[in-house]
């Protein structure tokens, strides 16, 4: 890739990138890929954009969890144990079955948006 390159990358949540999708195609037509995308989006339960940022910050301040983790449990939206467990199975780290507990009762005080 000639004159490519990526100075500097961040993991951003669905609802951000729906978020930014759907205000970019009120003043401009969506290309195939990005309707593509706002549509698979549209439907699958999340947080809103506020929240989905609200819980990331908390995710890695209280619970100290990496950037690119955060992003999955908003994303994912866990309901179990067993959604924790698949999140953390790459995690180098074992993460400890009280901490996904803690996790997912703070999760608890958000409403999902269908």
């Amino acid at each position: 890739m000639i004159g490519k390159e990526i100075i500097e990358s961040e993991p951003i949540s669905g609802a951000e990138v729906k978020k930014v999708l759907e205000e970019f195609s009120e003043e401009n037509e969506l290309n195939y890929e990005q309707n593509l995308t706002l549509n698979h989006l549209a439907r699958f339960k999340r947080y809103s954009a506020e929240d989905s940022q609200e819980i990331i910050e908390k995710l890695q301040g209280e619970f100290g969890l990496r950037p690119r983790v955060a992003v999955h449990i908003v994303d994912l939206v866990p309901k179990d144990l067993a959604d924790m467990r698949l999140i953390f199975a790459k995690e180098p780290g074992k993460t400890d079955k009280e901490d996904m507990e803690k996790i997912l009762e703070f999760l608890e005080q958000y409403d999902v948006e269908e």
